[in-house]
């Protein structure tokens, strides 16, 4: 079958027990290599803080040197939290990712912290209050449109001669959908942790969308967990991993992504259990023609242009050979 959609990535850049830290940013390679050749549409890095299990902190500099190895996949973040930064270290590290990359860099925005209350307080993060100046200082600093009197006029983005990628507004709720589409922005959906239906977002979204000069259409991303295998049983087998520690997680248990063996032997707490019964309608897991299937539905009832997949299986082969069943049963496969 051939997809009515693009079909796109998301690494997390695990931490899987029993790898060091340099293996694991080697596998973040190794990933992006297969999917470029695989014919995925974009790779994006969503920055997390505070987290064992995750290696994404600064996806600036996964993006670089992911596009670096690669050749023609779309490379960016996904989202770069921006209450964490001054716009103008976002401006800079952006502009400088696109010159080196022409044309291949996209710039996806959260507003959510990437971390807890403790990491938030380290990073200085701003109040979410404060995130639509931060956003619209961001966007003067790349247009120059700050007021002649206003004191970042003297402030010349560099490197300069070159603008910002294509600007993503990244949402799990909705809230921001009818921003996204007034600033002619991209709007993706994380349907992968969110309970709320991304359809509403979309509808909201694209009535309020304004053409601009990266998205002359507007253009939507569903966000999916899936994990697949060539079977049912093995899927449900690898999806143990990402149930247990999704639950030690919620509930204070941070560890590096432990294996279906290992994940088996936890006893889980009441909360836990709760956890996972609460977030398992949210993992699409199951053998290539059922995910394919799936996943083709849910782009349908959401309206996506494109869907993103995020996995989590402890073993990165495994974990490679999910995303190259999904390419070859949905038809982008170059293979």
């Amino acid at each position: 079958m051939a997809a009515p959609f693009d079909l796109s990535l998301q690494d997390l850049a695990p931490i899987a027990e029993g790898t060091s830290t340099p293996e694991a940013m080697a596998e973040t390679v190794k990933l992006a290599q297969a999917a470029d050749a695989l014919g995925y549409t974009r790779l994006w890095y969503a920055e997390h803080h505070g987290m064992p299990s995750i290696a994404s902190s600064v996806p600036e500099i996964l993006i670089g040197s992911a596009a670096a190895a690669t050749k023609d996949i779309r490379v960016g973040s996904g989202g770069v939290m921006l209450l964490n930064h001054a716009p103008l270290r976002i401006a800079e590290a952006y502009r400088t990712l696109e010159a080196l990359h022409p044309g291949r860099i996209d710039l996806g925005i959260g507003r959510a912290p990437g971390g807890d209350g403790y990491a938030m307080r380290a990073l200085r993060s701003g109040g979410g209050e404060e995130f639509s100046h931060y956003l619209a200082e961001l966007m003067a600093f790349d247009e120059e449109t700050f007021p002649a009197d206003h004191p970042f006029s003297r402030v010349p983005v560099s490197p300069g001669g070159i603008r910002l990628p294509p600007k993503w507004l990244l949402g799990s709720s909705g809230a921001s959908a009818q921003a996204a589409g007034q600033i002619g922005f991209g709007y993706a959906f994380a349907a992968h942790f969110s309970h709320t239906p991304a359809a509403p977002a979309f509808a909201a979204y694209r009535q309020a969308f304004e053409p601009s000069e990266d998205f002359p259409d507007p253009k939507t991303i569903l966000c999916l967990s899936v994990i697949c295998a060539p079977t049912e049983e093995e899927a449900k087998y690898l999806g143990i991993s990402q149930a247990v520690n999704w639950a030690r997680f919620v509930t204070g248990e941070q560890r590096q992504l432990t294996s279906p063996e290992k994940a088996m032997e936890h006893k889980m707490t009441p909360q836990q259990q709760q956890v996972i019964d609460h977030q398992s309608s949210l993992w699409l897991v199951g053998d290539a023609e059922q995910m394919a299937e799936t996943i083709t539905q849910k782009a349908k009832e959401a309206g996506a242009d494109e869907v993103m997949i995020t996995t989590t299986i402890h073993s990165y082969e495994l974990r490679r050979r999910s995303y190259e069943l999904l390419a070859k049963t949905l038809g982008i496969s170059k293979n």
